[in-house]
This record gives C-alpha cells, structure tokens and sequence, in this order.
C-alpha cells in the first residue's frame, strides 16, 4: 500500500477531487499555503494499492495544470529616500507536487 501526498493550487484542487471521487478513490484534502508566492494550496492525502498508483498519478496530471501568473516582487531593503519600482515577474504556478510514501501499516481504531 502507498500513501499519496498530493500538493495542488487551490484552482485545481476541486476538480482532482471530483475526478478521485468519480474513479472510486478516497481522498483527504487539507487547505495550505505556499511559502513563496502565498498562495492557497491544497494538499490531498490518499492511500491506494500499489498497483493503482499510476491511474491516481495520471488523475493528477490531468487535473492540475501548470500556468503563468504575474507577481510583483518584495521591495529590498532601502535606505529612506530612495525610490523602488517594481515591475511584475512572470512565475509558473499550479502543477502538482506528489509524494508516494510506502505504508508500513495501517490500523484502523
């Protein structure tokens, strides 16, 4: 058995749990955010057979979506009077990022 740690963009994160739910799977989301840009993320957890955990790879990579988004960038540090215009910075955002993890046991209370 694997235990699948999923870390979504918020955006995607109700469609890959329509699409788990739809293929029999059961799943755990917990709302996060990231570190860098701030943004919301979703984190789904599942345990699967090892032999599923392709389909379940597959269902994220269709439901999750790499996309650019414009952000402007922290101010430096500045001594007083000095001016800082930001321009916008194109990053990449959505995606996913999966852990599979072997499940030693599982114990049901």
């Amino acid at each position: 058995m694997k235990l699948i740690f999923a870390i979504v963009h918020g955006d995607d994160a109700p469609g890959l749990l329509d699409a788990l739910v739809r293929r029999g799977y059961r799943a755990t989301r917990i709302n996060t955010a990231g570190g860098f840009l701030k943004e919301s993320n979703a984190t789904i957890l599942l345990g699967v057979e090892d032999d599923l955990v392709d389909d379940v790879l597959a269902l994220i990579q269709d439901n999750c979506q790499t996309r650019t988004q414009f952000v402007n960038p922290l101010p430096p540090v500045m001594e007083p009077g000095e001016f800082y215009m930001p321009y916008p910075v194109e990053v990449q955002i959505g995606g996913a990022t999966v852990f599979v993890l072997d499940v030693e046991q599982v114990i049901p209370l």
